[in-house]
């Protein structure tokens, strides 16, 4: 912690968006089909390559699996399990700094990170690994009345392929067409309001070489609503206007199976880790 407290005003460059922060802004609140923006060299370019030469390989206990007909991704949460230079990042992006120029951008007033980085934190996705086109659940799962409003995601794949596939793909409400969409490059960033309206995911399953791997860093900020509750709901998966009758079948079969998963979890408060070790171990008994 004495190193990140030492750097930490090298790891985000306020000095370079606060310059043009009004005109970010802006752009934020009028870009289409929701309220969002792209920004490439999110970071200082040697901070996004040392965290993206020590991001985590695949393969260990560490990693949650999160595998059914509606996303086929790998998840790390724990901070305590990040790489040094990758966990002070993540501290800077959570604080109240940070925060606060996330409020400026976004004109949401209010927000709070989540220490805890339920659903976020570390992601990579292989060959075969692909996000179906969804919105966000609304609601923390442990806090009950913070709202999920922004997320933040940091590309850190050096040398991506468009032929792989990966983009980031932001739908109309409509489910007619993509709007939008982002290569995952090295050190380029998304950040997005995320409501009823955030239609995104990578639905096609990504076509990187073996042994190569989409990954990000991804981060939720939350406002405080008493009432909140009562408006809550999971992830919720769209079919594309080319997906076949089964296939759309199919996808609405898993979000109901995952919105029954959600409900358990915030109920009974088990984590996704606990999941994945309990289903790992029940296919290894097979």
């Amino acid at each position: 912690m004495a190193q990140a407290t030492t750097i930490s005003g090298r790891l985000f460059p306020y000095w370079k968006w606060n310059a043009r922060l009004a005109e970010f802004s802006t752009q934020y609140a009028t870009n289409q089909p929701f309220p969002h923006i792209h920004l490439p060299e999110f970071l200082d370019s040697g901070i996004a390559q040392a965290i993206s030469d020590e991001f985590p390989v695949a393969g260990t206990d560490a990693w949650t699996q999160y595998k059914h007909h509606n996303e086929n991704k790998l998840g790390m949460a724990k901070r305590e399990l990040f790489p040094p230079q990758i966990r002070a990042v993540a501290d800077e992006l959570n604080s109240p700094e940070f925060v606060a120029w996330l409020s400026t951008l976004t004109g949401i007033p209010g927000l709070i990170s989540d220490p805890s980085l339920e659903g976020g934190g570390l992601h990579q996705s292989g060959q075969g690994g692909f996000l179906n086109v969804h919105t966000d659940f609304s609601m923390h799962h442990y806090q009950k009345n913070w709202r999920r409003r922004v997320n933040v995601i940091v590309y850190l794949n050096p040398a991506w392929q468009d032929q792989w596939g990966g983009a980031i793909e932001f739908w109309e409400k409509s489910m007619q067409r993509c709007a939008a969409k982002y290569s995952p490059l090295l050190n380029h960033a998304v950040i997005f309001t995320t409501d009823e309206r955030s239609l995104h995911g990578f639905p096609d399953p990504l076509r990187c070489p073996e042994g190569v791997a989409r990954k990000s860093l991804a981060f939720y900020y939350y406002t405080v609503e008493e009432h909140a509750k009562a408006s809550s709901h999971s992830t919720d998966y769209f079919a594309r206007p080319g997906d076949t009758w089964k296939e759309k079948l199919l996808i609405w079969t898993d979000k109901k199976a995952v919105d029954l998963y959600s409900r358990a979890k915030a109920r009974l408060g088990f984590s996704d880790e606990f999941a994945s070790r309990i289903l790992g171990f029940l296919s290894r008994k097979k």
